[in-house]
């Protein structure tokens, strides 16, 4: 494997920068994958139409719950064996795991492979952060962040693409396929009864298992990292420690249930409420025994009450960017078909693609303005700008045309912002030693607040439908979650120009 003084070469960089914007567009695609392909393949799975949407919101939630404790689990292992070598093993979990799906029988196992690959998307994100923000020099810092959150968009824009191009052109892609040597019985069986070709699509999520070839052989291991294993402060991890992350994640998928099954509202809100604190215990639980065993076992005095401060902060400014992401603008391919009906069969993927190009470009400006302005200005204008663009969607568009696409463009752009601020500020935080589990945490924990906003979709539809509401108006009720945003961050510390912290 490439050393050190590789890593801060230039082909050293370079190769680290694009493995992890191939990750991150391999992320990107997983994301955008199964709500092109939900309805359909829940259907062939038995499923019931009427009880489609409740499915959608179990296996949504169950992938974000992943992504939360892949986030933790990889970060860890991050620190542990080194940023490479993790992410190599987190991109293979997500691919093989993804690729499988496409072998459900059950809509159960669908849920099952989603939270599984999503342990290892959740990883990917937080060990290739760490790693390129620890290789490039700190002026590249922004942006860098902004190509992590474009490339994602990348990856959900490409997905799109492919879903609209099967859509139009499913019939030519059998007869090829067919043409091809391939059994008419496995063209039948790819394509199913209703020619949606999910079980194809899902199977590409295998793609990226080549990319971990690539990472072994090219990317060169953090400089700083391994000078922290010199020093022998990566010793101090424990495995036994992970057996509170597991608890933690049983806790999670646990609130999962508590909304998937008719119970009184008010145990719900009781067993969520100590869910959250059983999750938020566990997973920061590695954290918290690292630190005090290398205060005691070293010269050097650490303070770990700070350290985990700054972690539930990253989680709770996470939190309501990907609250706000999923519980709003991720319903307005959803808002297109209820809007187009039968008249415009690929109003679901337009909107997602026009979202998806404007997410690329929020993003990079995103973050250059977070380098030019402040990261905590930044953060506060992409909060206000969130909650205008989120109701002017939502309320004011009857028909899917051009005015709907621009809206979707420009939602896309403001409410994706985040994911070029959120890799440019969460490293900044934390020292070398715990960066991959603090940020892994705090970008990742906000899922769990995401899948809890996503659990109550139907219930909210439920609750404003005696006043003629439905999801557009839930969609821009919970667009309200950005007032926390706007006054969280003035408790953050302003990082801009200053050094990565070692």
């Amino acid at each position: 494997m490439a050393n050190a003084t590789e890593a801060r070469s230039g082909a050293g960089k370079w190769m680290a920068l694009t493995a992890a914007l191939l990750g991150w567009m391999f992320d990107g695609l997983e994301m955008g994958l199964f709500p092109l392909v939900a309805r359909p393949a829940l259907i062939d799975l038995g499923v019931p139409s009427a009880d489609v949407a409740n499915w959608l919101g179990i296996i949504t939630a169950l992938f974000l719950v992943g992504a939360a404790t892949g986030g933790v689990l990889f970060g860890w292992l991050g620190d542990r064996i080194g940023r490479v070598r993790a992410m190599m093993l987190s991109v293979l979990t997500y691919a093989l795991v993804s690729g499988m799906a496409g072998f459900a029988t059950e809509a159960w196992q669908v849920g099952a492979l989603r939270f599984l690959a999503a342990l290892g998307m959740g990883g990917e994100w937080s060990l290739g952060v760490a790693l390129i923000n620890e290789i490039w020099p700190d002026r590249s810092r922004a942006f860098l962040a902004g190509l992590v959150g474009a490339a994602a968009n990348v990856g959900f824009l490409f997905i799109a693409l492919i879903g609209r191009g099967l859509a139009t052109y499913v019939l030519e892609i059998k007869v090829w396929l067919v043409e091809m040597g391939l059994p008419d019985s496995w063209v039948q069986y790819l394509f199913s009864s209703d020619n949606s070709g999910w079980r194809l699509l899902m199977m590409m999520g295998a793609l990226p298992a080549l990319l971990t070839f690539f990472i072994r052989l090219f990317v060169p291991e953090s400089h700083r990292w391994e000078h922290e294993r010199a020093r022998g402060a990566t010793s101090y991890w424990a495995n036994r420690d992970l057996l509170a992350v597991l608890v933690g994640a049983g806790a999670a998928c646990g609130i999962v249930v508590l909304w998937a099954i008719e119970m009184p509202v008010v145990i719900q809100l009781f067993g969520t409420l100590v869910g959250l604190a059983v999750v938020t215990g566990g997973y920061m639980f590695p954290v918290a025994q690292y630190l005090r065993r290398l205060s005691q076992s070293s010269s050097e005095k650490v303070e770990w009450k700070p350290i985990l401060r700054l972690m539930f902060l990253a989680a709770c400014l996470s939190g309501v960017a990907l609250l706000g992401t999923w519980g709003s603008i991720q319903q307005a391919p959803s808002f297109a078909d209820e809007l187009a009906g039968a008249t415009i069969p690929t109003a679901r993927s337009d909107t997602q693609i026009w979202s998806s190009i404007g997410a690329i470009i929020g993003t990079i400006l995103a973050a250059l303005a977070a380098g030019a302005l402040g990261r905590r200005v930044t953060y506060f204008v992409m909060c206000l700008a969130s909650m205008a663009i989120i109701p002017t969607i939502f309320l004011t568009q009857e028909t899917v045309g051009v005015t709907f696409l621009f809206l979707s463009f420009l939602g896309g752009a403001i409410t994706a912002s985040f994911y070029g601020w959120l890799p440019l500020y969460l490293p900044e935080l934390f020292q070398t030693r715990v960066r991959a589990t603090g940020q892994g945490f705090g970008f990742n924990f906000g899922r769990i607040l995401a899948a809890i906003g996503v659990l109550q979709l139907g219930n909210l539809k439920d609750l404003v439908k005696p006043y003629g509401w439905g999801l557009a108006e839930v969609c821009s009720m919970l667009s309200a979650i950005y007032l926390v945003g706007l006054v969280l961050i003035w408790f953050a510390p302003e990082t801009k120009g200053k050094p990565l912290p070692e």
